[in-house]
């Protein structure tokens, strides 16, 4: 195929389409993770909800604005089943057992290919608990659907998912060294668990530390603000350049890694 977007297109549907194909064989473990979702996400209320005893205010968040703040953490959570997990994951594999050759060796780009060759329909319950949370959350808190508001909140839930994107993919490419990442992916899992809240809820060093240094902050509550219709534009460019730059560094250290892979048949 002449053309190079056209080719990774018709890829990337015959990768996920024979992953879909496989799964719908198992529909019973679909309906386990739509229990896991419904539970997972009663138990996230419920921990919010001890913020909110006495009438009292988590940050300058109400009820509502907090749910909002959630239910992009719980899409998040969604899209990390079901694509950043199967995919990532899978790179331990393939320098264990020597079969990443066979990925570099491949006529398409290898971080392309690691990325999306696999899809899960295991998330796709937290996906849509998570964006009914967050459509429902809006209502309540009163805001009012515009062509604009709508633009930066599909905006910044893309920022979001290339900024938990590039996390991922720097932690899996450390395999190229460490082979086993189980350790510093669950410490990345811990951080990230930490954007269930709005930001401005944590003190101040912390604040600085998931905006500075983890920017759990652009994961869910910059995207919370562009929904709640009170993102200002210095942060809408901010998360954008944030976006950019998590992207092109994960691009780049995993050019870096490669240097030092030793094929298994050198």
């Amino acid at each position: 195929m002449g053309n190079p977007l056209g080719r990774y297109l018709l890829t990337l549907r015959r990768l996920w389409g024979t992953a879909l194909a496989m799964q719908l064989e198992y529909q019973i473990n679909l309906w386990l993770e739509v229990a896991a979702a419904v539970t997972n996400l009663l138990g996230s209320l419920l921990l919010l909800s001890l913020f909110f005893g006495g009438g009292r205010m988590l940050g300058d968040w109400s009820w509502a604005q907090a749910l909002v703040v959630l239910g992009v953490y719980t899409l998040l959570e969604g899209i990390t089943s079901t694509w950043l997990r199967p995919n990532l994951s899978t790179i331990v594999g393939h320098v264990q057992q020597g079969t990443l050759d066979f990925v570099l060796l491949k006529p398409i780009d290898s971080q392309f290919w690691l990325s999306t060759n696999r899809i899960s329909l295991m998330g796709l319950p937290e996906i849509t608990t998570g964006l009914g949370l967050m459509v429902w959350a809006a209502g309540r808190a009163g805001i009012r659907t515009t062509p604009w508001l709508l633009f930066q909140t599909l905006l910044m839930l893309l920022t979001s998912g290339l900024i938990l994107y590039s996390l991922w993919f720097l932690v899996a490419t450390t395999s190229i060294w460490f082979v086993k990442t189980w350790n510093a992916t669950e410490v990345l899992r811990a951080a990230l668990s930490s954007g269930r809240y709005p930001i401005s809820a944590f003190p101040a060093p912390v604040r600085r530390l998931f905006t500075m240094v983890l920017p759990v902050a652009f994961l869910t509550t910059v995207p919370a603000e562009a929904i709640l219709g009170r993102l200002s534009l210095p942060w809408l460019l901010l998360s954008l350049a944030v976006a950019f730059l998590c992207l092109a560094l994960s691009r780049a250290f995993w050019q870096f890694a490669l240097r030092f892979y030793t094929s298994a048949s050198s």
